[in-house]
């Protein structure tokens, strides 16, 4: 741990509720780790401890496996750095690219390693409205609580999506040349479900 950091958490203890101190310590896990819902449990308040969860969740939701195919422009991103998808491609009306240039054309029912091209049965984008990159944590938060910018889900079917969706699933078994997403699929559930049934409050 560097002298700065180490000031940095002394003047949050001397400032912030321990709850918050908590919840801090406890999203700041390893990046390629997921939290246990347990480890959330020495939060006493639910809001807090509700916006901590999310907070975990959200290490999966900025992680290039899912912003690559959440931009907020008709351009997919690839790789861990994001770049903009080599060759040009469009999202197109269905978000299946241009009817020159279709997302299967190139990304098939499996990932091909070889090539280094990711695959999918339902490689598409997603819809514009469901864009966040480069949007704050809370900002995400708020929009896919909102039926109108997550694809018409309820928070319950959102707990589904993320649980049972084929290409949320591929986040976790992206292929060769490719860092899977944050913990497991399954851990990423439970965390969106202890988020909901402690009443889904967004982080600041």
């Amino acid at each position: 741990m560097n002298y700065n950091f180490r000031v940095q958490v002394l003047v949050a203890a001397l400032v912030l509720p321990m709850s918050v101190l908590t919840a801090y310590a406890v999203s700041d896990g390893a990046p390629e780790r997921l939290a246990s819902v347990e480890s959330f449990a020495s939060i006493p308040d639910e809001a807090t401890r509700s916006a901590a969860i999310f907070t975990e969740f959200g290490k999966v939701l900025t992680h290039p496996r899912c912003m690559n195919c959440h931009p907020t422009s008709d351009r997919p991103r690839q790789g861990d750095a994001r770049r903009l998808h080599q060759p040009p491609v469009w999202r197109g009306a269905d978000g299946y690219g241009l009817p020159a240039m279709r997302c299967p054309i190139c990304h098939t029912k499996a990932n091909f390693d070889p090539a280094g091209v990711p695959g999918n049965p339902i490689w598409h984008l997603a819809p514009l409205e469901m864009g966040w990159q480069d949007r704050t944590l809370g900002q995400i938060c708020e929009q896919i609580k909102d039926p109108a910018r997550n694809g018409g889900r309820s928070l319950e079917a959102l707990i589904e999506h993320i649980r049972e969706e084929p290409l949320v699933s591929w986040a976790w078994a992206p292929g060769y040349g490719r860092q899977p997403a944050p913990g497991t699929q399954h851990q990423a559930g439970d965390l969106i479900e202890a988020w909901v049934k402690t009443g889904a409050v967004c982080p600041n």
